[in-house]
């Protein structure tokens, strides 16, 4: 199965509260971008995506959203917010793929989570880095547990 850890697109620099920053126009563009260059590994579809509650994080998957399969499950996950907590958010992952056995995964979130999640599903990764916008894909094998490092991309422009 594929998992593919997201980070959200740009975003602007103030708002009330971070929670409350939107994207801004480049930010939601390279979205866009992202969605399309993924569309071409989602040959059987998006069984499930989890999105932060953060403004940007759902305001990036409403740029993403029109350009990709719909999701059999969308999913707003409190526990993948910037403060959220690696080794937790990888342990429920792996619970929730041994249970419904999707073939896709999507996650929507920020830094630093989005490196160290990568880094705490394949051991031995150093956490990779993450422009805003940027995937990193995962090959998973639930039955074992293995985990290689496919590849990471980044919007352009």
């Amino acid at each position: 199965m594929r998992i593919y850890i997201m980070r959200h697109g740009e975003a602007q620099n103030f708002a009330p509260t971070d929670a409350e920053r939107p994207l801004t126009a480049r930010g939601e563009s390279h979205s866009e971008q992202m969605a399309l260059q993924l569309t071409s590994q989602l040959s059987d579809g998006l069984d499930m995506v989890w999105v932060s509650p953060y403004l940007r994080a759902q305001q990036t998957w409403q740029a993403m959203a029109g350009h990709l399969p719909e999701p059999k499950r969308l999913m707003t996950v409190e526990e993948i917010t910037p403060y959220g907590q690696a080794e937790e958010v990888a342990a429920y992952l792996k619970a929730v793929i041994a249970v419904e056995r999707p073939e896709t995964v999507l996650i929507v979130s920020h830094l630093p989570l989005v490196g160290y999640l990568t880094a705490e599903l394949a051991p031995g990764l150093q956490p990779p880095m993450f422009r805003t916008s940027a995937i990193a894909a995962l090959d998973y094998q639930p039955d074992d547990e293995e985990v290689e490092f496919l590849w990471q991309a980044n919007p352009e422009g």
